[in-house]
C-alpha cells in the first residue's frame, strides 16, 4: 500500500462532517498503483468547526497512512502546503503567539492562504502563483489583510528552507500590491467631540471623557475596577477584556501601567464613585468595575458600539464613530500641544512609528500655520535687508553734509 500526505477534504452533509481523501493502493491483479477515495465519517457541525473538521481527518489519513508525525518526514513532491504548515511551521510558532492571537492567525492562515494552496506541493510554488493571490486578495481585502498574507507566506517559505524541504525560496521578490484598498484615516474636529460629550447621558459623557483625555484602548477602558483609582490623580492599568475575556496583559508591553488623571477629570470619577455607591455598596467594592454591564461585569466593546456609539453618530451626522477613531482623533489633535515622543508615552505604543505614520494625522489648519509661518520668517529676512540699505545711503549723505559744514 503506497503512502500519501495529502490531507484530503471536509464536506458537510445534512449536520455531519464527511471527510475524504484518496489512498493508493495496489491493484492485485494489475501490480499497479491506483487512486481509492476514502470516506471518513465525522463529529456533528455542533460538535466541531470546518477547521476542527479537517484536523480529525488529517490525523485519520496518518494514521491509515502510517505516516509518523514526529519521526522522520520525507522531504519530496508528496510534501503539501497544507501538511507543511500543521504539522511544521504552526507547532513552532504558537510558542511565539498568546492563546487567543495564535487562534487569530491561525484562522487567518486557513482562510487567506489553506484554502487556496492546501492541497499543492512545496517544491510546486512560485512568484507568479504567490503574487497573483495576493493580488487576488487586494482586490477584496483591507491593507492590514494584504500585508499580513505576505507576511506569512515569507514566514512559512523561510521555515521550509530551514528545515531543508525547500532549496529556493519563492517569495523572496514578492511585493505588496499596489492597488490596495485606503485606509480609514478619519479624525474627529474639536467641535465634533464636544458635540459627542454634549449629547451623551451622565455614564456615558464620563466613559467617553475619560477615553479621550487618556486615548484608552476599549479592552483596558471596559476592564477598570475601582481598585484602579486611588481616588487622587492617578488611573492604573492591570488587566483588559478581549474576547469576552479577562486578561493580565496589555496589546504591548506598556500597555499596562499608570496613567494620569487631571483634576477634573479626577472629581468627576469620585462623583460617580459616589452615585454609583447610593444605588449599591456593591457597585464600589474594589473588584467592581467602573463601567459595568447590567449584571455588574464588563461591558462588551461591540455591543456598546451598536448601542451607543453608532446611533449617536448616526444622530449628529458624523460618518463614524468608534474607539479607534478617538485614539487617532486624540493622537492628531495633540500634535500641536506635546512631541512625538509625548503623544507615543501617551497612547503607550511600543514605537514612535507606530503613532506618527498611523495614528497622527495632517490638519489643514495646523498645515496652513505653519506655511504661514515659513513665508513670514522668509520675509523677515529681506525687510532686515531693505532697512539696512535704506540707512546706507542716508549715512553716507550725512556724513558729506558734515564734511562741507566744515
Amino acid at each position: 500500500m503506497g503512502k500519501s500526505h495529502q490531507a484530503g477534504w471536509v464536506v458537510l452533509r445534512g449536520k455531519r462532517w464527511y471527510g475524504y481523501f484518496r489512498k493508493r493502493v495496489l491493484d492485485p491483479t494489475t501490480e499497479e498503483e491506483q487512486a481509492k477515495p476514502v470516506c471518513i465519517l465525522l463529529k456533528l457541525k455542533s460538535e466541531m468547526t470546518k477547521s476542527e473538521a479537517r484536523e480529525a481527518l488529517r490525523m485519520e489519513v496518518t494514521k491509515q497512512n502510517g505516516q509518523n508525525l514526529g519521526g522522520r518526514v520525507l522531504k519530496d513532491g508528496s510534501t503539501t502546503f497544507e501538511w507543511f504548515v500543521r504539522n511544521r511551521y504552526f507547532p513552532l510558532r504558537k510558542g511565539d503567539w498568546r492563546p487567543q492571537t495564535a487562534k487569530e492567525k491561525m484562522a487567518q492562515i486557513e482562510f487567506d492562504l489553506i484554502d487556496k494552496f492546501g492541497d499543492q506541493p512545496l517544491d510546486s510554488f512560485d512568484k507568479f502563483m504567490l503574487q497573483t493571490h495576493l493580488n487576488y486578495l487586494a482586490e477584496r481585502y483591507s491593507q492590514d489583510r494584504v500585508k499580513q498574507a505576505r507576511s506569512y507566506l515569507k514566514s512559512i517559505f523561510d521555515e521550509a528552507i530551514e528545515q531543508e524541504f525547500l532549496v529556493k525560496d519563492p517569495t523572496r521578490k514578492l511585493k505588496i500590491p499596489k492597488n490596495l484598498r485606503p485606509k480609514d484615516k478619519q479624525v474627529l474636529s474639536w467641535e465634533q467631540l464636544w458635540l459627542v460629550l454634549a449629547n451623551t447621558e451622565r455614564r456615558d459623557r464620563l466613559l467617553l471623557m475619560l477615553d479621550m483625555t487618556e486615548a484608552l484602548r476599549p479592552s483596558e477602558l471596559f476592564a477598570l475596577r475601582w481598585r484602579s483609582f486611588d481616588d487622587c490623580n492617578t488611573l492604573e492599568l492591570t488587566e483588559t477584556v478581549y474576547r469576552r475575556e479577562l486578561r493580565r496583559f496589555g496589546k504591548t508591553p506598556g500597555s499596562l501601567t499608570k496613567v494620569h488623571l487631571p483634576d477634573g477629570l479626577a472629581n468627576e470619577l469620585l462623583l460617580w464613585k459616589l452615585e454609583c455607591k447610593k444605588a449599591s455598596s456593591k457597585k464600589t467594592s474594589p473588584d467592581a468595575f467602573i463601567f459595568p454591564n447590567a449584571d455588574g461585569g464588563f461591558m462588551d466593546t461591540d455591543n456598546y458600539r451598536f448601542r451607543v456609539l453608532k446611533p449617536l453618530a448616526e444622530e449628529l451626522g458624523i460618518p463614524k464613530l468608534n474607539f479607534q477613531i478617538l485614539r487617532r482623533t486624540m493622537a492628531t489633535q495633540a500634535q500641536n500641544m506635546g512631541s512625538v515622543k509625548d503623544i507615543q508615552a501617551h497612547l503607550r505604543h511600543s514605537r514612535p512609528d507606530t503613532t506618527a505614520h498611523e495614528y497622527m494625522q495632517a490638519l489643514p489648519e495646523s498645515v496652513q500655520a505653519m506655511v504661514g509661518s515659513v513665508y513670514q520668517m522668509l520675509t523677515k529676512g529681506g525687510e532686515e535687508k531693505t532697512s539696512s540699505e535704506d540707512l546706507l545711503p542716508n549715512a553716507t549723505n550725512a556724513s558729506k553734509e558734515v564734511l562741507v559744514t566744515d
